[in-house]
């Protein structure tokens, strides 16, 4: 601990008014005047009176209240104020000695003003009377000098002095007395004290002249010395007193007592036996009040007009431990920071004992477990200083008891609990009450919709755990995270700031951070994981077969074709997920219901039965695509589907699911082939007739054009196949609907159909037989685009390829 210690002393008479000058405190410890309220400057008095105080502004000490040296220090020959002077910042500590000098401020009293003596006549000249001495509470020269007597003939004044403050008058007769010739002698004593000018006191003595007992009870001794242990337990035996007698009878027995000096204090204190001269303890006696007492006792006869000798028992006091220490915490700094280093003064403690010797002797220690210690610092006071890190978040105030123990048998201790509290200092970071957060929040939520609330917590108090909530940046689809959510600062909660769309962003994540108010702010940061749940919003899309004028879509089917036949397959898609995507199928209205069946899950339509020569070529159906959801959305398609007659394929062909698409080419290539030589005349003269047809119209090269034919599958075109087929085949499947820029020749595919196109050219000899790709209108277009770059030779400009289409595997014919 930084400190200076030091003693200044100052002399002062008593009965000062208010604001007299004393010393300039501040100019003699070398203190700078203009620091001592910042550093608080302060006076800590060993009395409960403030008898003096500093002037702050110009350090001067005055006196605050008139001391009355009697009063502060009862008949000490010395008497000091003690002040502690403590000053801070840095520590320092002197102590201050304040004489208080007496003046004559208090005259001489007796007890009484009268004094009333018998004394015998036979009494012998030089016989001594004591006298009742006078008191004064000054001191040193203003205390009592001296006593006069007022002139007479029989009697003379005796003063003797007594202790070093006091005197004792005796009245010594210097002639006999004859009562017959004057009973009654008055005289007037005079006290007089050093003073200048003197004070005085007068007592008037009366004194009587009784008839003869020729002899006075003597005591062994005048002043008789014995020491005792304070807190003598009562009647303990202090001395036992022996005045003898010469006379016999009556005159010779003896009756101690208490003379009538002696002070009432001491009459409350020890008792006197009449018959045995004992003194016994009869209250209780305490050094630390009055370590002697002086007991007058007197011994008179039983004798007509006795006379009473006197002696002095003067009783010193042992002292004893008796006192246990006191603890007094004169400066106390608190809070304390929970960052303060080790040796941080905390309290100023003084440490007091009124006994003497070894039980004035005073050791202190503290509580085991503290992260503090004591240090001594300047005779009686010890610091208190941290010893040890401490944290407010463990232990937020700490009961420090100070335990005093002297060295006296049996030892004493006496304590006191000082309480320190710990202020904050921020050095803990928030804390969120869970590492990672995971939430649902249902698609086409309002805008402002809560999604979550986050929760951090931090241990330190007050601003230092004032806690702010912000989004950590980062993007979403390109996009700032704060034009999808918001949080609030206060007490993170998370809101959305649009409604979100499952089928477009199915999850994020969210980072929030948390940071305190404290000064150098401290933060931390939790990922909170939002995924979007799928709400039915989107109603089933039915995608085959496709609708054509307006809401209608039309299909085929062979009139002949057997119970079970796959008329047509409807299919449907649902942008939603999981249950709200999950289509079934229902058949709401059919032209004969009994006709046909659905297939609730996969959409397809079968025949139930075979057509009858009643039922109708054209069946309308209604179908219904309805998802899961909740509530259930769905969609409706109106099929016309038409029974024909003149298909090429056979009933088993119609009935028997296709084959996968490499076993299905294999087919096609000995079908196609087998055609193409049973009409391989007919095709070569149907060709040369349509080509013939065209030079009449005004067509270049004729023979080099390809022409088309239908496609197969109703009965109006069968019967043209052979006229309108071509040498070279082609093969194009999934065309559901030709192009609308195609030749009138062309015609709509169902899902995975299949077309072929013949052509016959003068520089072939041969039949040429093509595989193509699958027909799409696309490729469609190509082709058209391919035949207009190479001229008219190619005849797409006129008429589109004919299509003949296969048995589907799913969609059936068409």
């Amino acid at each position: 601990m930084d400190g200076v210690c030091g003693q200044i002393r100052y002399s002062i008479p008593e009965e000062l008014k208010h604001g007299a000058f004393v010393g300039n405190i501040a100019g003699d410890l070398g203190l700078n005047v203009a620091e001592l309220s910042a550093r608080r400057f302060r006076m800590v008095s060993s009395t409960r009176r403030r008898y003096l105080e500093v002037n702050l502004e110009n350090g001067i000490l005055f006196v605050n209240e008139k001391i009355d040296r009697e009063q502060l220090c009862g008949v000490s020959p010395s008497c000091f104020l003690n002040l502690e002077v403590v000053i801070e910042n840095p520590l320092e500590l002197y102590q201050a000695e304040i004489e208080i000098l007496d003046i004559n401020d208090n005259s001489p009293s007796f007890p009484r003003d009268q004094v009333r003596l018998e004394i015998t006549e036979s009494a012998a000249p030089g016989a001594r009377f004591p006298l009742e001495s006078a008191q004064d509470p000054d001191v040193g020269p203003h205390a009592l000098r001296t006593y006069r007597l007022s002139r007479n003939e029989h009697f003379l004044l005796d003063v003797q002095p007594r202790s070093e403050r006091s005197q004792r008058a005796q009245l010594v007769l210097e002639r006999p007395l004859d009562r017959e010739q004057q009973a009654l002698h008055r005289l007037l004593l005079t006290a007089v004290d050093g003073g200048t000018p003197e004070k005085s006191a007068t007592v008037r003595i009366t004194v009587t002249v009784l008839d003869a007992n020729d002899n006075l009870p003597v005591f062994d001794q005048t002043v008789y010395t014995v020491r005792l242990r304070e807190n003598a337990p009562t009647g303990t035996l202090v001395i036992q007193l022996n005045a003898t007698d010469l006379d016999e009878g009556t005159n010779g027995r003896i009756i101690y007592s208490f003379s009538s000096h002696a002070q009432e204090r001491v009459r409350e204190l020890f008792t006197v036996e009449p018959q045995t001269g004992k003194v016994r303890v009869k209250g209780v006696l305490d050094y630390e009040q009055v370590p002697l007492y002086e007991i007058l006792v007197q011994a008179r006869d039983l004798g007509p007009n006795a006379v009473a000798a006197h002696c002095h028992v003067m009783v010193e006091l042992l002292d004893q431990n008796d006192n246990a220490p006191q603890v007094t915490l004169t400066s106390l700094s608190s809070p304390v920071p929970e960052d303060a280093p080790p040796g941080t003064v905390i309290a100023l403690i003084s440490v007091s004992d009124r006994d003497s010797g070894a039980g004035g002797r005073v050791n202190c220690r503290l509580g085991a477990g503290l992260p503090f210690k004591l240090l001594p610092s300047f005779r009686k006071y010890f610091t208190l200083v941290t010893d040890g890190p401490l944290d407010r978040e463990l232990v937020h105030e700490y009961n420090i008891t100070v335990l005093a123990r002297d060295t006296g048998t049996p030892s004493l201790s006496s304590h006191t609990t000082i309480a320190v509290r710990v202020s904050d200092v921020n050095d803990n970071a928030p804390r969120f009450t869970r590492p990672s957060y995971t939430v649902y929040i249902t698609e086409n939520n309002p805008p402002g919709a809560s999604i979550c609330s986050v929760t951090a917590v931090d241990p330190d108090s007050k601003q230092n755990s004032y806690l702010f909530y912000s989004l950590v940046e980062t993007r979403i689809q390109g996009m700032s995270i704060s034009s999808y959510v918001s949080v609030n600062s206060d007490n993170g909660n998370v809101f959305a700031l649009r409604s979100f769309d499952y089928e477009q962003l199915k999850s994020f994540q969210i980072r929030i951070e948390a940071q305190d108010a404290g000064f150098t702010p401290l933060s931390s940061n939790t990922t909170v994981n939002v995924f979007i749940v799928d709400q039915n919003d989107n109603g089933p899309v039915i995608v085959s077969p496709l609708a054509r004028k307006g809401s209608v879509a039309e299909e085929t089917v062979p009139r002949w074709a057997e119970e079970g036949t796959l008329a047509v397959k409807v299919t449907a898609v649902d942008a939603d997920q999981g249950q709200n995507a999950r289509v079934s199928y229902r058949l709401l209205r059919a032209t004969d219901p009994g006709l046909f069946s659905l297939e609730i899950h996969t959409g397809e339509i079968r025949l139930a039965r075979r057509f009858g020569a009643k039922d109708s070529t054209h069946q309308r159906l209604l179908v219904q695509a309805k998802d899961s959801g909740v509530p259930p959305l769905s969609a409706t398609v109106t099929i016309v589907l038409t029974a024909v007659d003149n298909l090429i394929h056979s009933k088993t062909e119609l009935a028997t699911e296709p084959e996968p698409y490499s076993d299905l080419t294999l087919y096609l290539i000995i079908s196609l082939g087998s055609v193409s030589c049973v009409f391989l005349v007919a095709i070569v003269v149907l060709a040369l007739i349509r080509c013939q047809r065209g030079r009449v119209r005004g067509q270049a090269s004729p023979l080099k054009r390809c022409c088309s034919t239908p496609c197969l599958g109703s009965g109006r075109d069968s019967g043209e196949v052979g006229r309108k087929s071509n040498v070279n085949a082609q093969l194009a499947t999934g065309v559901k609907e030709a192009p609308s820029g195609s030749a009138a020749g062309a015609c709509r595919l169902p899902s995975q159909a299949y077309c072929y196109k013949v052509c016959l050219t003068p520089e072939s000899a041969k039949s040429d037989f093509m595989f193509l790709k699958p027909y799409t209108p696309q490729n469609n277009q190509l082709e058209g685009r391919r035949a207009g770059r190479q001229g008219p030779t190619t005849g797409a400009a006129s008429e589109a390829a004919p299509e003949v289409r296969p048995p589907s595997r799913h969609a059936g014919w068409s």
